[in-house]
């Protein structure tokens, strides 16, 4: 199981935790993002594909309240069957989830996600792809969004459409995914989820 626990990185501004709910609304976990503790959230994934979604959507501070969170990946068993409820879940899983939100939460990093699982070598591995991945998500701009959210991946012959919808050239759209690094991301998101399976699969 893949518990992600995201907590606020920026304070100044207030509690966001509903802007963050609202910016995760497209995960679709096990048990569902809900508000555990101050302004923490956690949610349960079966499958790293989806955790690995939801953790980099957490990254993005336009969609997300406007601040940087704190992302945390705990790999590891859940006792079953699983709640309906993110508090009722237990397992080693969260003890792994707490560690690594709290050392994104202690980190420097532009992109403050971490991992941790019964594996330290493969978390970390885990953890660096996510970092790299993370910091591109961090910095795009708005502009670079808006031309994102109306792109479907694998799906050829669209930058004119969406130059046609947001009323800007197919030059711009091209720069923008170029500048995005949009398609080098959806290469590598498959890798990070990959490491995710192999590092519940050393726990197992």
């Amino acid at each position: 199981m893949y518990t992600v626990t995201i907590n606020q990185r920026d304070r100044g501004g207030g509690d966001r935790v509903a802007e963050l709910l609202r910016g995760l609304a497209r995960a679709k976990p096990e048990v569902p993002f809900a508000r555990t503790v101050g302004d923490e959230v956690q949610a349960v994934f079966a499958a790293p594909g989806p955790a690995v979604d939801a953790a980099l959507a957490a990254l993005r501070p336009d969609a997300c309240g406007g601040v940087r969170w704190n992302v945390g990946i705990g790999v590891g068993p859940l006792d079953t069957p699983l709640p309906e409820a993110i508090d009722a879940v237990r397992g080693q899983g969260l003890v792994y989830a707490r560690r690594a939100v709290e050392r994104a939460q202690a980190s420097h990093e532009e992109a403050a996600i971490a991992v941790d699982g019964p594996d330290a070598a493969l978390a970390s591995e885990a953890e660096g792809v996510l970092r790299l991945l993370g910091l591109e998500v961090a910095r795009r701009t708005t502009a670079e969004w808006r031309v994102l959210e109306l792109l479907t991946p694998g799906v050829r012959g669209q930058q004119k459409a969406v130059a046609e919808a947001l009323g800007i050239t197919a030059q711009a759209v091209s720069k923008a995914i170029s500048r995005a690094h949009w398609h080098e991301e959806l290469a590598a998101r498959p890798a990070a989820a990959r490491l995710l399976g192999m590092l519940e699969a050393a726990g197992a």
